[in-house]
């Protein structure tokens, strides 16, 4: 009957916990050996984890539909760290004849450049350290960005065109120096120049230790009025409203640019274009190498935890000859004895399991914690966690469960 079934299982979990007390040591040895492999199982994948959503959520500032044309291409291998040309910069004239020439249907452009990241803001009485990020924007950046607005407008054609002296500020400032009033249509100065505030952007938190939140934004020809740097590159944005339409606008935004630029046909472009998912397949395949890697080492470390767990059991089925030898006097069967060895082997092997995934998500907690990425709980990791055990404990177990079975009663009472 099912219910005798259930009760012969649960005395046999009960045996091994009892056996287990009893080998204390080479018990703790043995579920330390399988944590350590499950613990850089879940570890890595949870790291790798944090990564990616961090990132991802990264790469979403550049909007779903948009691409970029920046000075360089975006690459990851550069031979020696030099590039095998330098580019001129995105200028603003080639921004403003940009946008004069380039006409492709239902795209906006966005122009922006950072005008500096050592700010400092006042308002009032109240200033905040100089480390507030400046940019120059025209009225597209935001939807180009994928940068939404928690309260206030965004900047208007009027706004741009004409100068005005209105700004959009980054939630931090709530924190500081708006702590108890309402941003919205104070004035705010930034080297002297005093700008209305329009608008709050929506919180996107901080990432590789650059606060996103902590930023100012301004009229792109205000910007330029105020930072007055040499050789400031700015960045275009195009965003295009359908997807099918990407590559045409790509086309195009690049042979407006090497017009713009006088390239010869020969010649090849002395600029980038990015897109936006070019950066998340990237992301992606970087972080597939991670889980790869995570994969093997953790293999690794279980197959030797495999190797000391059946060597654990075998020394138990030597040292514990008498015990069975009474069991099978008193009529145990040799499934009963194989299955009590069995149900031993995979309760070490889930303490194994349980501990490592402990570690592991702490580790990744740590991790993300330490590098303010945002943590996940590694669903996928910890049920393989589970699976990996139970099925190293099967095959670990069965060799001495059965040996353990095939032991002679009579010779198992003479023993020692």
């Amino acid at each position: 009957t099912p219910n005798s079934m259930f009760s012969l299982f649960r005395e046999n979990v009960l045996i091994a916990l009892d056996s287990i007390r009893t080998q204390l040591l080479r018990t703790i040895l043995t579920i330390i050996i399988i944590g350590i492999g499950i613990w850089a199982l879940v570890g890595i994948l949870s790291a790798v984890k944090a990564i990616e959503n961090t990132i991802s959520n990264d790469f979403a500032s550049m909007g779903a539909n948009t691409f970029n044309i920046q000075r360089y291409e975006f690459t990851v291998q550069r031979n020696g760290g030099e590039r095998k040309k330098i580019n001129p910069i995105i200028s603003y004239t080639d921004v403003r004849e940009f946008i004069d020439k380039y006409e492709f249907p239902f795209t906006k452009t966005s122009v922006s450049f950072l005008g500096t990241a050592a700010a400092e803001v006042k308002f009032e009485s109240e200033k905040t350290d100089p480390e507030v990020q400046v940019m120059g924007i025209n009225e597209n950046y935001l939807e180009n960005t994928g940068s939404k607005l928690d309260e206030g407008r965004n900047f208007t054609v009027f706004d741009i065109e004409n100068n005005n002296k209105v700004c959009i500020i980054g939630s931090d400032f709530l924190k500081s120096i708006f702590k108890n009033d309402n941003p919205i249509n104070k004035t705010i100065s930034i080297r002297g120049v005093k700008f209305k505030v329009v608008g709050v952007l929506e919180s996107k938190g901080a990432t590789f230790g650059n606060n996103q939140d902590l930023k100012v934004l301004i009229p792109i020809q205000v910007a330029r009025g105020i930072f007055t740097q040499a050789n400031i590159n700015y960045t275009i944005s195009i965003m295009v409203d359908d997807k099918e339409m990407m590559q045409g606008a790509q086309d195009a935004a690049i042979i407006t640019f090497r017009n713009i630029r006088r390239l010869t046909p020969v010649e090849e472009n002395n600029f980038g274009i990015e897109r936006s998912d070019d950066l998340i397949n990237r992301i992606g395949m970087i972080t597939g190498y991670l889980e790869v890697a995570a994969w093997i080492i953790s293999i690794i470390t279980i197959l030797g935890s495999s190797i000391a767990l059946m060597n654990i059991m075998l020394v138990s089925v030597t040292e514990r000859t008498r015990e069975i030898g009474v069991r099978k006097a008193l009529g145990a069967k040799r499934s009963t004895i194989s299955m009590q060895f069995f149900i031993e082997t995979i309760v070490i092997g889930q303490f194994g399991s349980i501990l490592g995934i402990i570690l592991g998500i702490l580790t990744g907690l740590g991790f993300a914690s330490i590098l303010g990425f945002e943590f996940s709980l590694p669903w996928s990791a910890m049920v393989w966690a589970t699976i990996i055990t139970f099925i190293v404990a099967v095959i670990a177990g069965s060799y001495p469960a059965t040996k353990a079975a095939k032991l002679d009663p009579v010779e198992s009472l003479r023993y020692e």
